[in-house]
């Protein structure tokens, strides 16, 4: 009972923390604009940037950020307390993948905007700060030296993605030294945070077939 309380109180707080986009959130206090409606449409950090400018995209990445850790500590401190945790030790790390998911999803289909948001990278990785900083430290420097690379936002993300699932299997199992079962137990519940981010990405993908996928610039397209 207290498992599953722990468990509908991380969806909870993860969805309803997810939704704040606050690339929504910032364009429309400073420009009076839906970054829905601009550039490539997607409510994200990326098109911010292009759109709006860096000082619109550091509010925006700072307010992604903040809502994933925000939604993973209140989840695992809740689950302490309920000593909803594996036991002996009151392990809660599971209850972080939960939250981060349900962010992920507010964050895609927020309550707040008609259910239409953005790609959930950005909040997605924020829950590793977390769950596991040592792989959001990976993911970071996977998606700097692809984005470096290969010069396209959408396949280092998706990169940087398709990876985490792997990492904190490989964090848990063989760096901090916990069982294979528990560690395999991690893996799987990040492999839906990592599905929902990589098939948002199905336009970049598609575009990137067809090769009329934008590449990173530091130049703008918009005002």
């Amino acid at each position: 009972m207290k498992v599953f309380l722990a468990i509908l109180l991380a969806a909870v707080f993860g969805y309803f923390l997810g939704s704040l986009n606050f690339s929504l959130i910032i364009v429309r206090f400073i420009k009076g604009k839906d970054i829905r409606t601009m550039g490539s449409k997607n409510a994200g950090l990326t098109n911010t940037y292009r759109c709006c400018g860096a000082p619109c995209a550091v509010l925006t990445l700072i307010g992604d950020l903040c809502k994933g850790v925000f939604a993973v500590s209140l989840s695992k401190l809740v689950a302490t307390a309920l000593e909803a945790g594996f036991k002996p030790d009151n392990d809660t790390l599971y209850i972080g993948f939960i939250a981060g998911f349900f962010a992920i999803i507010g964050h895609v289909f927020p309550i707040y905007y008609h259910f239409k948001g953005g790609k959930g990278v950005l909040v997605g990785v924020s829950a590793f700060l977390v769950i596991e900083p040592r792989v959001f430290l990976a993911l970071i420097i996977i998606f700097a030296v692809m984005l470096a690379l290969s010069k396209y936002v959408s396949v280092s993300s998706v990169i940087a993605t398709a990876y985490a699932p792997l990492a904190i299997l490989l964090m848990s199992w063989l760096v901090d030294g916990c069982s294979f079962g528990r560690s395999f137990l991690y893996m799987v519940l990040c492999l839906p945070m990592a599905a929902m981010v990589i098939y948002m990405h199905r336009s970049n993908i598609e575009r990137l077939r067809n090769g009329t996928e934008s590449k990173f610039s530091f130049k703008r397209t918009g005002k």
